[in-house]
């Protein structure tokens, strides 16, 4: 199994910094560059940062989400700098020393038994200072939200808008992307969900409804906020967060696109069960049918269409069988309905116009692995040929690469994902 650094925030707890007296300025800046080995490729930054007495540098590689994560162990000896990160498995050593007047960074970074030698140069000004971000807030059925929009040093009338998915992830879960898409050249929103981050109110009660309700709310207020018309807006979402894209799209008929990446075809019950199905198929085996079976009807409890009793009965029916120990079972006496559950984005795709681009990964073990072609179906349904479908090799349902890599150490995003959104985005545009 990989083992790979998971670059937290709350690395920050253990952030050190490094006191010695140095002219303030020399040696201070964003420096970023290519770090390779073999088949894997990731650009990597360093800022630096100093006051009179000490230095702090933090990391960032957006393709591996990582935005600003803080260096520890901190040693600075005349032109040399030492760092280090550290992950439940590995620690990352860098060794770097400034070169070419301050201008460029040499090091190399060990981690097991691998030291691979890079190179970074020190940004321009207006590198270091684009994309710039305006944080921001609007109004949704009585709730203030929070978002961040990143304005692009271009500045031109496209933009993209991050639509919110499921769980308690705030906006900082989609920062490294929303960064991403302002570095291409779109002026990029993206938001805290109804009780995450510093957004009002509870994602666990909220219907479906309500969430999507909010999503419109978001872009209408950053058209009016920016004036960039919807006609040049698009929207993209993932995973939950893509089955919505199609609702949006009909209740919004002027925006531009959408992109629904990891999109299950199904009800989000169907896809919870099917991930199940897939994590627990090797242990469980022949008796797949029966415990699914169970795992089915307590989805369908927590969703509201099946009643305590009714759920406790089934239970107890199966209590003895030798997979019932693999059965996810939560506390029914505290669980709380939810009925987004029971959603699905087939009937808004059967009545979706605009240009769409579908992205699914070969390597996604959530979503039922022939939704891309419910979801073209649906499309063909409603006469819609505006449509493309991807299907990326070797990519997770979070669209990270999970084949075959010369240093399995790092997690990124999948090489072509990316190029393959900006590709489609200036083909429909042009």
């Amino acid at each position: 199994m990989k083992k790979f650094l998971i670059l937290f925030i709350s690395l920050g707890l253990f952030a050190c910094s490094s006191k010695v007296k140095t002219e303030k300025g020399e040696k201070s800046g964003s420096f970023s560059g290519i770090f390779e080995h073999g088949n894997f490729s990731d650009k990597i930054k360093f800022q630096i940062e100093q006051d009179t007495t000490s230095f702090s540098v933090y990391f960032t590689s957006l393709e591996q989400n990582a935005n600003r994560i803080p260096f520890q162990g901190l040693e600075v000896l005349g032109d040399s700098i030492n760092f280090h990160l550290q992950s439940d498995f590995y620690t990352y050593s860098f060794k770097n020393k400034w070169t070419n007047n301050y201008s460029e960074i040499q090091g190399s970074l060990t981690v097991d038994t691998i030291s691979v030698p890079y190179v970074i140069r020190r940004e321009e000004n207006n590198e270091s200072r684009y994309p710039r971000s305006e944080d921001v807030s609007f109004e949704s059925e009585g709730l203030k939200l929070k978002g961040t929009i990143w304005h692009p040093s271009n500045g031109k009338d496209r933009a993209i808008i991050i639509l919110t998915s499921s769980g308690n992830a705030d906006r900082s879960a989609s920062r490294a992307e929303a960064i991403l898409f302002a570095e291409m050249g779109f002026t990029t929103f993206h938001y805290d969900k109804r009780g995450t981050g510093n957004s009002e109110g509870h994602w666990q009660s909220a219907s479906m409804e309500s969430l999507i309700s909010d999503d419109i709310q978001a872009i209408k207020y950053f058209s009016s906020k920016t004036g960039i018309p919807l006609k040049t807006i698009g929207i993209k979402g993932s995973s939950q967060g893509a089955t919505k894209v199609p609702y949006v799209l009909r209740e919004l008929q002027e925006l531009e696109y959408g992109i629904a990446v990891s999109c299950p075809g199904v009800t989000l019950l169907e896809s919870d069960l099917n991930y199940w199905k897939n994590r627990n198929s090797g242990v469980i085996k022949e008796d797949l049918d029966k415990a699914s079976e169970l795992q089915r009807k307590i989805f369908e409890f927590v969703a509201g269409k099946l009643t305590k009793a009714d759920l406790e009965k089934e239970i107890d029916l199966r209590r003895s069988a030798k997979w019932f120990e693999y059965v996810w079972i939560p506390n029914l006496e505290e669980t709380h309905t939810d009925t987004k559950l029971l959603y699905t984005p087939i009937p808004y795709f059967e009545t979706t116009k605009q240009h769409l681009l579908i992205i699914q990964g070969s390597k996604d073990e959530i979503i039922p692995e022939n939704s891309y072609v419910l979801i073209a179906d649906a499309l063909k349904e409603a006469g819609n040929e505006n449509f493309d479908t991807v299907i990326l090799e070797g990519a997770s349902h979070s669209m990270y690469y999970v084949g075959k890599s010369d240093f399995p150490y790092w997690s990124k995003l999948h090489p072509d994902y990316f190029t393959t959104i900006q590709t489609w985005i200036n083909t429909i545009s042009n």
